[in-house]
C-alpha cells in the first residue's frame, strides 16, 4: 500500500541521462544542473558511488534500497520537482534487478520499463552518444591510465598515459557493446529517447542544453542565460598525436 500511495501522489518528473563512457555526460549534466531547473543528474545508482551519496543524504543504499531511491529523489530534485540521474548501459541490468527485488516498485514479473516508471514517475530518456568513436576510445584509454576522468586542478594523475593500440582497441569494442545495450533497451521497451551527441554539445553548448529542456517541457524564465561550461576538455596535443598514430595503424592494417 505504501508503494501505491508513493506512486499516486509523488509529484516529481524524472529523466535518465543514458550514456556510455567518454560521451560528454559530465559536460551535459553540468549544464543541466546549472539551469537549476532540470534536476542534478549524477550517478546515484552506480555501485561504487552510491555509498557516497547515501552518506551525503543520510541514507542506506545497501540495506534499504527502496528508502535510498525515494530519499535520493526527495533530496536531489530541483524546486520545480524534477529529478534526474545518470546511468551507463552496463549498470542497467543490476539496477532493474534491485528495483524488482525490493518488491516496492512492481511485481516480480513486471516489465523493466514499468518498474522504472513506478520508481521514477513520468520517466523520460536522454540518450547521449559520441560520433567520433576513435576520439572517444582514446579519451577513455587516457583516463584509465591516469585515473583522471574529469580534469580538476585539485586532482593529480596517478599514472602516466602512454600510447597503447591494444587498449584503444579494447575501448572501441567496449563502447560499441555499451551502445548496443542501449539500443536493445530502447527497442524492447519502445522508448524514443532524445538523441544528443558530444559533438552537439561542443558545437553549441547552450542550444543543446536548451534542446534537452524543451524535450522535458521545462521552460526557463524570461531572460535566462546559461553560463559557460565549467568542464575542461581533456583533448590536447597528445590526443591529436594519438589520433594520428591510431588512424595510421588502422589504415596500414586495412
Amino acid at each position: 500500500m505504501s508503494g501505491l500511495i508513493h506512486h499516486l501522489f509523488h509529484p516529481t518528473r524524472c529523466y535518465a541521462l543514458c550514456s556510455v563512457a567518454r560521451s560528454g555526460a559530465h559536460l551535459l549534466s553540468g549544464g543541466l544542473r546549472a539551469t537549476r531547473l532540470a534536476g542534478k543528474p549524477e550517478q546515484y545508482f552506480h555501485d561504487q558511488l552510491a555509498p557516497q551519496y547515501a552518506a551525503r543524504y543520510g541514507l542506506d543504499a545497501e540495506r534499504d534500497f527502496t528508502g535510498y531511491v525515494r530519499g535520493i529523489i526527495a533530496a536531489s530534485a530541483t524546486p520545480n520537482a524534477v529529478f534526474a540521474f545518470r546511468i551507463e548501459s552496463w549498470e542497467l541490468e543490476r539496477f532493474v534487478a534491485r528495483l524488482r527485488k525490493s518488491g516496492e516498485f512492481g511485481s516480480a514479473d513486471a516489465r523493466e520499463l514499468d518498474l522504472l516508471r513506478f520508481a521514477f514517475p513520468r520517466l523520460r530518456c536522454v540518450h547521449l552518444t559520441r560520433q567520433n568513436k576513435v576520439r572517444q576510445a582514446i579519451s577513455k584509454a587516457r583516463a584509465m591510465q591516469t585515473n583522471l576522468w574529469v580534469i580538476d586542478p585539485e586532482k593529480n594523475a596517478s599514472g602516466e598515459a602512454t600510447f597503447d593500440q591494444a587498449l584503444i582497441d579494447q575501448c572501441l569494442l567496449s563502447a560499441s557493446r555499451a551502445e548496443a545495450l542501449w539500443s536493445e533497451f530502447f527497442q524492447r521497451n519502445e522508448i524514443e529517447p532524445l538523441s544528443v551527441t558530444y559533438e552537439d554539445l561542443c558545437a553549441d553548448y547552450a542550444a543543446t542544453v536548451g534542446r534537452v529542456l524543451n524535450f522535458l517541457r521545462i521552460r526557463p524564465p524570461r531572460g535566462f542565460s546559461l553560463g559557460a561550461p565549467t568542464t575542461v576538455r581533456q583533448a590536447d596535443a597528445t590526443t591529436e598525436e594519438w589520433v594520428a598514430r591510431y588512424t595510421a595503424l588502422q589504415d596500414r592494417q586495412s
